[in-house]
């Protein structure tokens, strides 16, 4: 039979009902194919977008026509910057409620068995409900907040934890997997600094400091930030017992030669907002290679912020005005991802009734367990069992994505929480109106 086309809703019902172009027995399978699917449609929960989320999304689809509208007036920078940011938000909106509308029509086509375009409804509906999901999951994607560095390129810092010798080896081990991991995404890579000493067993590494210039590297290797944890027998153990040993990852983003004020992204934000009377900031000269620029120069910065004890020091340039500018800059970064921790970790106490959640950069974020050939993420939960091929840098990326999947995760519930503390609020300031 041929399919005609589809008909608008006004056509619909100008429509007479041509009863003997289907047969009764037609008639009841259209019945049952309906059925069903309505039934499984109603045992799907998670089909439509969380009515907390929705609420989110129309406050910032709303804050997007607005300010459209304000820049027809008048154009201003940071509002046309306000404004593309929320357009994803706005657009993902416009094609998730059509598509929940265009469900709602073709249930209510399907139900009328009488109607010519019944069957053709019912057949409409599996790929309306494929529709409904992959456009949630584009407006929860835009409603989370991407990082203000994701598009910057990076610098990892990677230092043994507890363990002695066996976290210096472990520690090289590690640098080994992330340059071979590198290796094959064919990133390039700087070494800042490598102090490499022998150790029984193998050559360890106290300190390792390197950076990746390919662009975007940063929103890609931030999640390997935090505590990794070795499981394995050392070459100094006679008795064949597993020992455990840690290194410390610390990913950050690197700012380049023209890149020293850095503003983009940070004065916009208010957890980056600083009070200069909570920042000292003490000027000496630069240490290590240098020549007469390190004796006689006072080039170097160093920048507390007192109210929560975070240090930054920079003396990478001979200008003693870019290293400032730079440390200003690293300084708000790092405050402002303070101050976020913070307030997710306040905002999912409330939410879950527990003091601590999470994985934060003082807990271990995944093990490696040598006598088990094993590689597991605490976060997403998943694991590798073939240790030797990932510490030569292969299903890595597919780790890493895993991580990403879980962040997506927590930061929607992040945003539940703290839409829910804004809605309490306004409870709250409308009761005490009253």
């Amino acid at each position: 039979m041929i399919r005609p086309q589809w008909v608008c809703r006004h056509c619909l019902s100008r429509i007479r009902p041509v009863w003997f172009l289907r047969p009764l027995a037609a008639q009841n399978i259209v019945k049952r194919e309906f059925h069903a699917s309505v039934r499984s449609s109603q045992q799907d929960e998670d089909l439509f977008l969380n009515e907390s989320l929705l609420k989110r999304a129309k406050q910032l689809s709303t804050e997007h026509d607005t300010l459209e509208k304000q820049l027809i007036e008048s154009f201003d920078t940071r509002v046309a910057a306000r404004a593309g940011h929320l357009r994803p938000v706005s657009e993902a909106l416009k094609q998730y409620e059509e598509a929940v509308e265009n469900l709602e029509l073709l249930r209510s086509m399907a139900e009328d068995t009488n109607s010519p375009l019944s069957s053709m409804a019912a057949d409409d509906i599996p790929p309306t409900i494929d529709s409904i999901r992959s456009t949630s999951a584009a407006l929860t994607t835009a409603l989370v907040p991407r990082n203000q560095f994701a598009s910057y390129p990076c610098t990892i810092e990677i230092r043994p934890g507890t363990g002695g010798s066996e976290a210096t080896l472990f520690t090289n081990d590690l640098y080994k997997m992330y340059s071979s991991f590198f290796s094959l995404l064919r990133w390039q890579t700087n070494i800042i600094s490598y102090q490499t000493h022998n150790e029984v067993g193998g050559e360890g590494c106290s300190e390792l400091v390197m950076t990746v210039s390919t662009p975007e590297s940063y929103d890609l290797l931030r999640h390997e930030a935090g505590v990794h944890r070795v499981q394995r027998v050392p070459a100094t153990e006679s008795k064949g017992r597993t020992h455990t040993s840690t290194a410390t990852v610390m990913v950050l983003p690197k700012l380049g030669e023209d890149e020293g004020d850095f503003e983009h992204g940070t004065d916009e934000d208010p957890l980056a907002q600083l009070d200069m009377k909570e920042v000292r900031v003490d000027v000496m000269r630069a240490s290590g290679a240098g020549g007469q620029h390190v004796n006689r120069t006072e080039s170097a910065i160093r920048m507390t912020h007192m109210p929560t004890g975070i240090v930054v020091s920079i003396q990478d340039s001979r200008s003693q005005h870019k290293n400032r500018a730079t440390a200003m800059t690293i300084l708000k970064a790092k405050v402002a991802e303070k101050r976020r921790k913070e307030k997710e970790e306040e905002a999912l106490s409330m939410r879950r009734g527990v003091v601590k959640v999470g994985a934060g950069r003082s807990d271990k974020i995944r093990t490696y367990n040598y006598t088990q050939n094993r590689v597991t993420d605490h976060r997403s939960g998943e694991s590798n069992h073939d240790l030797p091929r990932f510490m030569n840098g292969e299903g890595i990326g597919a780790m890493i994505e895993g991580v990403k999947e879980w962040d997506m995760q927590r930061s929607v519930e992040v945003m539940l929480a703290m839409q829910e503390m804004e809605d309490e609020k306004k409870k709250q300031q409308q009761q005490q109106k009253k």
